[in-house]
């Protein structure tokens, strides 16, 4: 599958925060409602380029953060690897999407990226909030509204082989 529009980047450091700010009832600094955290660590740009290497992170580090996230409003993630079967739940619950990027393909997925603008924390540097405009951006889809797990899935069909 090809995303094309808008990815909001989120590491761990600006879930703490985002989490922290959700519990002193205040506004997060971007609307959360129906967007898509991408776990990437970014490079610097060289000359010419909006963004160096953009590869995935690995997704289950913001696992304590993601159903508090998700309940606010959030409907897609994008990353590498497994999640925790409390996010699982939570992505059926609130009607999310978790998509997976290739590992390893940060070069190649930083082709994919036409904007990027620095959102909130900035003193974070590479774990700032970032707003990405991106066109076919390439991901699969690992864990849908339904309960579905490619990861289990595909194991399961490869093992009925």
């Amino acid at each position: 599958m090809l995303l094309s529009g808008v990815l909001y980047v989120g590491r761990d450091a600006a879930h703490r925060r985002l989490i922290d700010t959700l519990d002193r009832g205040e506004s997060l600094p971007f609307d959360i409602k129906g967007q898509t955290l991408y776990y990437m660590g970014p490079s610097p740009a060289p000359p010419g380029k909006v963004i160096g290497s953009a590869g995935p992170t690995t997704s289950k580090r913001m696992d304590a953060y993601t159903p508090r996230l998700l309940a606010a409003g959030l409907k897609g993630m994008v990353g590498k690897g497994v999640r925790s079967l409390e996010v699982k739940e939570a992505i059926k619950q609130y009607k999310a999407v978790y998509f997976a990027a290739v590992g390893g393909a940060g070069a190649l997925i930083s082709k994919t990226i036409v904007k990027v603008d620095i959102v909130a924390y900035p003193e974070l540097g590479p774990e700032a909030i970032l707003r990405l405009e991106v066109k076919d951006f390439p991901v699969t889809v690992i864990n849908d509204i339904y309960g579905v797990d490619l990861y289990i899935e595909g194991k399961r069909q490869y093992s009925l082989a």
